[in-house]
């Protein structure tokens, strides 16, 4: 049988999602609980592969097994085995040719920019000193839907068959003292995020023009954009898959 697994993680303490060669990932802490309660090697696939920093509120993984077991007393035992900043919300039958990352239909990100310092929340937050001009880069969202190839914003050297994606939701909005960036497509490439976060606060800090956030997309060039904004502030949020996936 096919399951899908959902959890939530703190990503401070991992080189990301993917298994590493020499660091610890979610993916590993996650495969090793699942292999030792079922009692056979699982190996999982995620939804996506989030960089070493980031968190996730909502991410996928699926795995195959044969081992009967009930799911409220596997999901209970998996958070007992697994590191405080690892949780297991969810576990269900799915599609025998269902895939997490291929049959994702849309994923969502939030950044999270505090406009004040505090304390509490700046390993979890990108502090920005000076004040941002909030409408201009809610103006440079909206260029964003205007194109579908964001090579301009890819991490250099990453193999990718196509640089397009489709971007449903882009905005920026006032939480608190914080200020929150929103972005939904069908896929996102390597820093794609924190690359476009980095452009757009330029655009507030007045550095560069709204206008000229064309000329950096049109250039397909990394060097062009803006600075890549800390991991530490980026949680992938959602992940959407069509309603007949589950068993």
């Amino acid at each position: 049988m096919r399951y899908f697994i959902e959890l939530s993680y703190n990503g401070s303490a991992y080189h990301g999602w993917q298994n590493q060669p020499n660091a610890l990932s979610v993916q590993e802490v996650t495969e090793k609980a699942l292999s030792l309660l079922l009692g056979e090697q699982i190996s999982i696939m995620g939804a996506g592969r989030t960089d070493a920093g980031v968190h996730a509120k909502q991410m996928f993984a699926h795995f195959d097994t044969d081992v009967n077991f009930d799911v409220k007393d596997l999901i209970f035992k998996l958070n007992s085995f697994l590191p405080i900043d690892v949780a297991i919300h969810d576990i269900f039958k799915v599609k025998a040719e269902a895939h997490t990352r291929f049959d994702a239909l849309s994923r969502t990100y939030l950044y999270r920019v505090s406009l004040k310092k505090n304390v509490f929340t700046n390993e979890n937050v990108f502090y920005v000193k000076h004040a941002l001009d909030v409408d201009k880069m809610n103006e440079a969202s909206k260029i964003l839907f205007e194109y579908k190839d964001f090579q301009c914003f890819s991490k250099s050297k990453t193999e990718v068959k196509t640089y397009h994606c489709d971007i449903i939701k882009a905005e920026w909005f006032f939480k608190d003292d914080e200020l929150h960036f929103v972005i939904q497509a069908n896929r996102f490439l390597r820093n794609m995020v924190r690359a476009i976060v980095g452009t757009m606060v330029n655009i507030g800090l007045g550095k560069i023009d709204i206008d000229h956030l064309h000329t950096v997309i049109q250039s397909k060039n990394r060097s062009e954009a803006g600075f890549s904004v800390p991991a530490h502030g980026l949680y992938l949020t959602h992940i959407e898959y069509p309603d007949d996936i589950k068993l």
